[in-house]
């Protein structure tokens, strides 16, 4: 439950950006991979959904959204889940 508390609120205003996602429509395991994916497949996997996300009108947005909310799942803004716990520990450090 605690992680939950930590989430932004599920307004209209703050999601609705993701309408104009270039993802929107898009087989979801494009970008969250299935239990047990390792290796190259997972970087397969991976790279391909950045590509998608490279030519998002929103990319910035879904971006800091998803370091937002702490997203553990998943490519969000062209950030897979290890590069986004990267990024998240840089801003903690600095920020200390």
């Amino acid at each position: 439950m605690e992680a939950v508390a930590k989430l932004p609120a599920p307004t209209q205003d703050q999601w609705e950006w993701q309408y104009e996602g270039a993802c929107r429509g898009a087989d979801p395991d494009l970008f969250f991979h299935p239990e047990g994916e390792r290796g190259a497949a997972r970087r397969r996997r991976a790279e391909n959904a950045k590509e998608f996300c490279a030519r998002c009108p929103v990319l910035d947005l879904c971006r800091e959204r998803s370091l937002m909310a702490r997203e553990p799942f998943g490519v969000w803004g062209g950030l897979s889940e290890d590069e986004r716990h990267a990024m998240l520990s840089n801003r903690l450090r600095a920020a200390s």
